[in-house]
């Protein structure tokens, strides 16, 4: 048989059998079987709910206008899909390797070498050379070191992927949280002008009895005091509303100049938001299956460092033509060949290369930890959105009842007053009392808007990790997501390699 057919086939045998390093085994997480949120507990999480975009629970029609175009328009997102391509990119560069080079070699020379016997007339005249040839090199991958960095690579692509997802859903949950702060910014807004009105008819009252001597200037004095501190507020309210206005536009990619919010009050309800199992949290939230996808990363390089202790072989061929004549150029007599190999085994690095192995599984370790604690983080920001949206709508209801409180305590001194049973001391009292329990439950609502889009946040918006097994390179580079020249991020990761 051929010795190059056999050399062939043992170099198949060796590439199919042998890859150093450690197989990847997905760490253990902590874990509990429930929320501590007794309430929230479920027999069959609804995850059906927070399929597709989960800004619509809310039920506002602007809002869903202004987050989808997070996706498009968003620098941050435009950015984490830039670095996905560049770990896409890394992949097929690495893949390469597994694959022989084949390099063109034209050249042309002329020069004039001395004689080596120092005869002055044996000296020749300067010469022309003429090459044309094909030079072929490959590395058989024989300790999988190549395949290992392939998997790394692989590894830290779907990291990426699930990097995309967390910029895309924080960019949404951000600006969902800045459009619920500006809508109970309008609310606000509305109570101080409502309660300016009230307070300007007060002091109209203060000095009709004042002009018919029934009170002394001194309500009238404390009545204007009222008014100009409610201006005062409902004034400072404009700045706030004008800052989460400029922070949406530059969310959607806008100069803040560009875009106008028209005030209306809050249209958005509070959804029923399951969280499911903490088990599903692990698939569910993009940056603890990014740190996850960084441990398999991290575990192929070790494989990587321990190939590099084996031998290398290279093969080598060469093949074309070269004469010193151009006309004689690529004609058979000038014809010229080369096969060759070599075999090189590291024998002394003074610990180089075990110290770079050592190196990798520490790495390894440090990925280990911080995967576990964004396992602990996702458990934590659950667990505190659960509790906020419990005791928040406890609070509210009790606050809806202080406001109505407050409300007929306003109306029945406001009679008495008018009787003179009372001074406009106590009217000023039930009125501040009345006014503050008005804007904490508006607070309230704006707070349980905003602790309903944090939940949805932390239990990862809808997305899943099992589309990330659909990011890996195939046959021809199919299988990623589409990317457009001028980077605008897919909307949907659904063309997104097992793990």
């Amino acid at each position: 048989m051929n010795a190059r057919v056999l050399l062939a086939i043992a170099t198949a045998g060796l590439l199919a059998g042998c890859m150093v390093g450690p197989d990847y085994v997905r760490p253990a997480a902590p874990m509990t079987a429930a929320y501590k949120e007794e309430g929230w507990k479920v027999a069959e999480p609804r995850d059906d709910v927070l399929r597709g975009p989960w800004w619509t629970l809310f039920g506002d029609p602007l809002l869903d206008s202004l987050v989808e175009r997070v996706s498009v328009s968003n620098q941050n997102v435009r950015a984490a899909e830039a670095q996905y391509r560049q770990s896409r990119a890394l992949v097929q560069q690495v893949r390469a390797g597994l694959f022989p080079t084949l390099d063109l070699d034209l050249a042309t020379t002329r020069g004039r070498a001395p004689s080596l016997s120092n005869r002055p007339s044996l000296a020749r005249g300067p010469v022309n050379n003429y090459d044309a040839g094909l030079i072929a090199s490959w590395e058989p991958d024989l300790w999988g070191r190549v395949r290992r960095a392939i998997e790394s690579n692989e590894a830290s692509w779907q990291a990426s992927a699930a990097d995309l997802e967390l910029v895309r859903l924080s960019s949404q949950a951000e600006l969902a949280v800045d459009y619920f702060n500006l809508r109970e910014a309008d609310l606000q807004k509305k109570i101080l002008e409502d309660t300016v009105a009230a307070y300007e008819r007060s002091l109209q009252l203060t000095r009709n009895r004042y002009a018919v001597g029934v009170v002394g200037k001194v309500d009238v004095v404390q009545a204007e005091a009222q008014l100009k501190s409610a201006q005062a507020q409902l004034l400072d309210i404009g700045v706030v509303r004008a800052q989460l206005e400029h922070a949406i536009a530059v969310l959607i990619g806008e100069p803040p100049a560009s875009l106008s919010i028209p005030r209306a009050l809050p249209a958005a309800s509070i959804p029923d938001i399951p969280p499911g199992l903490p088990s599903e949290l692990l698939e569910r939230r993009p940056d603890i299956a990014a740190a996850e996808r960084r441990v398999a990363a991290a575990n192929a390089q070790i494989g990587v460092a321990q190939a590099a202790r084996y031998p290398s072989l290279t093969l080598s061929a060469a093949g074309g033509y070269r004469t010193t004549e151009f006309s004689e150029l690529l004609t058979l007599p000038t014809r010229y060949w080369a096969l060759g190999a070599a075999l090189a085994q590291p024998l002394f690095d003074a610990g180089l290369r075990r110290a770079v192995v050592a190196q990798t599984i520490a790495a390894y370790d440090g990925e280990v930890a911080l995967y576990r604690q964004t396992v602990l983080t996702g458990f934590q920001e659950v667990e505190d959105n659960l509790v906020a949206l419990r005791i928040l709508a406890d609070e509210a209801r009790v606050q809806d009842e202080a406001v109505r409180a407050a409300r007929e305590a306003v109306a029945l001194t406001d009679n008495q007053y008018r009787a003179g049973t009372v001074s406009f001391l106590n009217v000023i009292a039930a009125q501040t009392i009345a006014l503050n329990n008005e804007r904490t439950a508006a607070s309230l609502l704006g707070r349980r808007l905003v602790a309903s889009v944090q939940l949805v946040r932390a239990i990862g918006g809808g997305w899943n990790a099992e589309e990330l097994d659909r990011v890996r390179l195939t046959q021809g580079g199919a299988g990623a997501p589409a990317a457009s020249g001028d980077g605008v991020a897919p909307k949907q990761m659904s063309d997104v390699g097992t793990r």
